[in-house]
């Protein structure tokens, strides 16, 4: 089995060097100082306060890994669209792309069911990149929740988690996606193949919804944020929306929202992936990750005041940042 990474960041990395640790044919896109670092001297990954080296295929050149089993894409959302093309020559006629992506994925409405059934998503895949690039039928879904950050090019450092929730678009258990979850627990990875997969993308959506773009115009770490009272009730307003558009999409949320803040929480003094994107200088995920869900409330005709707010003001401070591009 051919496993290509596309994106090795903090948790592509992390989810290789778990791989290749454990003797799986491994090929990481990389690209800048990290991909020289890995290079030239492996991919070094610290985990519970040990520290190993990994041997890794990496390269920045598709071509030079050829044709895989599974592409699994751990970009930032609006990283993918403008990459599809370079990706070609990973897919095969029996190729699966794994989407390992925050936010509403662009396959959301593929095999759902109901009238909304085939719908794109024009915030997540601009000009349909994506669902005419890859093609829906060869996505596997997948739900991101290991924290790790690239604490310098060429080492990773693993925080905490290690699940990564797979699923199929129609809920089966394909042979795809229990193949690909085989080889995750051999490499000491939790990879549990859910019939319900948009249900746990929608639970950590809920707080990615709020607390980032809060995160990201307040400078407030995620402890702050879920107990002032004042950004809580923004947070909270937000999150209640968005739980009236995914029911009416047949979602079943398993905890209420104000348990859902406390998780938040109880994380403690964390800056947000935004706030940290922000605060370096890198384009943030706002469309992937409120825009999308905005989106969604067009579609199923619900009002999000509190959604809309929010994300007028935090592109606007994306834009005089110079990181939001229409």
């Amino acid at each position: 089995m051919k496993i290509c990474i596309f994106g090795a960041g903090a948790i592509g990395g992390y989810m290789g060097a778990k791989l290749a640790q454990a003797g799986a044919e491994v090929g990481l896109v990389a690209r800048g100082p990290h991909l020289a670092a890995m290079r030239a001297n492996g991919l070094t990954l610290i985990e519970e306060g040990e520290r190993s080296n990994v041997a890794v295929q990496v390269s920045d050149d598709p071509g030079e890994l050829g044709v895989q089993d599974y592409v699994i894409v751990t970009l930032k959302a609006h990283s993918v669209p403008p990459v599809v093309p370079a990706m070609a020559p990973l897919i095969g006629p029996d190729t699966t792309i794994v989407s390992g992506v925050n936010g509403v994925p662009w396959w959301y409405f593929h095999k759902l069911g109901g009238p909304l059934e085939g719908t794109r998503l024009k915030s997540v895949d601009p000009g349909d990149a994506q669902w005419t690039g890859f093609g829906p039928d060869r996505v596997l879904g997948c739900v991101v929740y290991p924290a790790a950050e690239v604490s310098e090019p060429g080492v990773i450092h693993h925080i905490e988690g290690n699940r990564f929730s797979l699923g199929e678009p129609d809920g089966s258990r394909s042979e795809r996606a229990t193949r690909l979850s085989q080889t995750l627990q051999a490499a000491g990875l939790k990879a549990p193949v859910r019939p319900r997969l948009r249900d746990e993308i929608w639970v950590k959506l809920w707080g990615n919804l709020a607390f980032n773009p809060l995160s990201a115009l307040t400078h407030a770490t995620l402890d702050v944020l879920c107990t002032d009272p004042g950004t809580r009730l923004v947070a909270r307003n937000m999150m209640l929306e968005a739980q009236e558009i995914a029911e009416k999409l047949g979602v079943r949320f398993p905890i209420d929202v104000d348990r859902r803040i406390e998780g938040a929480a109880a994380v403690g003094a964390h800056r947000t992936s935004m706030l940290q994107d922000l605060l370096a200088g890198r384009p943030m995920e706002i469309d992937a990750l409120v825009g999308s869900v905005q989106e969604l409330g067009r579609l199923t005709e619900t009002p999000t005041p509190a959604i809309d707010t929010v994300l007028a003001l935090v592109t606007l401070r994306a834009r005089t940042a110079s990181l939001y591009a229409d």
